[in-house]
């Protein structure tokens, strides 16, 4: 009997499921404990429901002017997402389609950043550009330590040379792999690295200099023949020999597009690697990211590993193990579906809306403009001097309240007393949204301006997050 009244009761609850509204079911109608697992099951509807409910306190990720990812990709891209979803680009023996076709796309981001030789050269893809700069930066300190050792010098006391407007990914690696980290600072005179006095950060334990293509801060491109040309002069005058990593997170996706004419690449010399983040203007949801090197001597063998797994052997460049491999097929897609001709039309659309907004807006009295967003689609402003009281993370915080989120943060080191705002243009922003921003920043620009007291709240000046 008591097995008999367990399937009835079973079929009764499963009845109720079916007949029940979502929102009174158990789960939507009754607390669920936050930080452990329920003793029970509920249904995949109850539970969908449950977590679609509490992600919409998200922001619109449209909306979203801070983040450099991509927030939208075509009907057909996410159709091949979900057919996807479950490979694992790891197991190259197990999905060989999705290994070629990643190797196919790290060999056509060499093409397009003028390798000098398609037959010696070596990349990979990574979960994003983060990954792809510690496989940079761990290939510069390896060729230092090799070439150290070959003259029988010491080993101890790896340096590298940045700017102090690096993204925190070039903190970590210099933590994480006992590198010392010399920050160029970042002054009104000289807002990216350019080579000036880089001879005072540059000595005999340098494994490298980092140019960015497109700082996080403001958008700018760093100068790379100029740095290359100061790292000749130092050559000339030392005998040392300095490598340069491209953090080209955004610009290496952006440049041989729209500034075609401007020598960054491996064109340089003197650049070893370069690396890119697919999940920004590589218009791919995240995450993958890409790192190139000049040729395969410029990445040590001792990063690669040859792993018996899953039935093969496994050659693998990378700091992560298993990891998605739908990202590279979206990756091919865009570049299929694109080609050069596409990616320039998306890339200086979003130039074009950049620099309408950034004009606009260095048009308002209260804002002077520090970059104009030609370079990527990235600009930023400050106040212009006089006595208000409003700062821009009072403007953040209006136009939060609207939906757009539009970071204020300051500048790093030197600049520290100066306080920015920042807008990434991306695709799926249009113009036509562009206009509805300006006009909502234009209305809390007039509202803040007719403040006769300052807003009485305690203000967080929390540190710029990318």
């Amino acid at each position: 009997m008591s097995e008999l009244y367990r399937n009835a009761t079973e079929q009764s609850n499963s009845a109720e499921l079916q007949i029940s509204p979502v929102f009174a079911r158990p789960g939507e109608a009754t607390s669920l404990p936050k930080f452990k697992m329920p003793d029970g099951m509920m249904s995949g509807d109850t539970a969908y429901q449950i977590i679609h409910d509490e992600a919409m306190l998200d922001g619109n990720s449209r909306l979203n002017l801070a983040t450099f990812v991509s927030t939208w990709m075509d009907d057909s891209a996410q159709k091949l997402y979900v057919e996807s979803a479950d490979k694992n680009m790891i197991d190259k023996d197990e999905y060989p389609a999705t290994a070629a076709i990643e190797d196919r796309c790290w060999r056509i981001l060499a093409d397009l950043w003028n390798v000098p030789d398609a037959a010696d050269t070596i990349g990979t893809s990574t979960i994003g550009s983060s990954e792809a700069c510690m496989l940079g930066g761990l290939a510069l300190k390896r060729l230092w330590q090799e070439r150290r050792r070959a003259e029988g010098k010491a080993t101890d006391r790896p340096n590298l040379v940045l700017s102090a407007g690096v993204q925190v990914v070039w903190e970590k690696f210099c933590n994480y792999w006992d590198v010392e980290a010399r920050y160029v600072p970042v002054t009104e005179e000289h807002l990216v690295l350019d080579g000036y006095e880089l001879e005072k950060y540059v000595d005999e334990h340098t494994i490298g200099v980092v140019a960015i293509l497109g700082q996080t801060y403001t958008g700018l491109y760093e100068p790379v023949k100029e740095i290359a040309a100061k790292l000749d002069q130092i050559e000339a005058e030392t005998g040392l020999d300095v490598k340069i990593h491209v953090d080209g997170a955004s610009g290496a996706m952006v440049a041989p597009f729209c500034q075609p004419e401007l020598e960054w690449d491996f064109t340089v010399a003197r650049v070893n690697s370069i690396s890119t983040s697919g999940h920004k203007y590589g218009l791919v949801y995240p995450g993958v990211g890409w790192v190139v090197w000049r040729n395969t001597a410029a990445c040590p063998e001792s990063l690669i590993f040859h792993v018996s797994y899953l039935g093969g052997d496994m050659p693998t460049l990378a700091l992560n193990f298993s990891r998605p491999g739908a990202q590279v097929l979206l990756q091919y897609y865009q570049f299929l579906r694109l080609g050069r001709e596409g990616y320039r039309e998306v890339q200086q659309g979003s130039i074009d809306v950049a620099t309408y907004l950034s004009s606009e807006i260095g048009a308002m009295e209260p804002f002077e403009l520090i970059s104009r967003g030609d370079t990527i689609p990235v600009f930023a402003w400050k106040l212009t001097p006089g006595e208000r009281n409003w700062d821009l993370y009072d403007l953040a915080d209006r136009l939060r309240m609207r939906g757009w989120l539009v970071p204020a943060y300051p500048m790093p080191d030197n600049l520290a007393d100066l306080v920015v705002q920042r807008i990434v243009v991306r695709m799926g922003l249009s113009r036509d949204l562009a206009e509805l921003l300006l006009a909502a920043l234009t209305e809390e620009v007039a509202f803040l301006e007719n403040l006769e007291a300052p807003i009485p709240r305690e203000k967080q000046r929390k540190s710029f997050t990318h």
